[in-house]
């Protein structure tokens, strides 16, 4: 079975990302978001409330977080 991950995201009222979970250190809650709306778009739902969220395997998270730090 694999193990799916879901990533949430919280916007300000203007639009731009006031957090986002599973971040690398290395960027800003708005550079992660932008990078996973870039790669994996088809793993992204905007909710109600001013949240996002992305439902990812671990493997491709930790493939994700691997080539955001590179």
């Amino acid at each position: 079975m694999t193990t799916q991950v879901i990533v949430h995201a919280c916007y300000y009222p203007d639009g731009t990302i006031k957090e986002i979970g599973e971040r690398p250190a290395s960027m800003t809650g708005q550079q992660w978001f932008n990078f996973l709306c870039q790669k994996v778009p088809h793993a992204g739902a905007a909710l109600s409330g001013g949240r996002h969220i992305f439902r990812l395997t671990e493997g491709d998270l930790d493939a994700l977080k691997a080539e955001a730090g590179a």
